[in-house]
């Protein structure tokens, strides 16, 4: 059986999501429905707000930019986004994220355990 969700319902605003600055509008999708080891989310961020930055040892997450212009930082670097860009952020890769535009910063994420390759 399919499910349809949409990113106006079950809305939620979390603040200070790893100590950033501000409420970030947060929908998550097929929460406890979907089999597949990862998470899938749809994440708003108003002029000024961020996701602090933060490291996860065993998860990789991919963001893809839709809406607005932001800077993310990753390793130390800062790196402009906009949207229609995608960034991989790798186990062990200190990130974070700010909206730096003028309009809503929209992204979507997705994240879990990366399989261990063999070589």
């Amino acid at each position: 059986m399919y499910r349809k969700e949409s990113d106006t319902t079950g809305v939620k605003e979390v603040a200070a999501i790893h100590q950033g600055d501000g409420v970030i509008k947060v929908r998550g999708f097929f929460q406890g429905a979907s089999r597949l080891p990862v998470q899938f989310h749809v994440w708003e961020l108003d002029p000024g707000v961020s996701e602090g930055d933060h490291v996860h040892d065993d998860l990789e997450e991919c963001y893809y930019f839709t809406q607005g212009c932001g800077v993310m930082t990753l390793d130390g670097q800062h790196v402009p986004v906009a949207a229609g860009d995608a960034i991989l952020a790798p186990p062990g890769c200190d990130h974070g994220m700010r909206n730096t535009g003028d309009t809503p910063l929209k992204v979507v994420l997705i994240w879990g355990r990366p399989q261990a390759t063999s070589h």
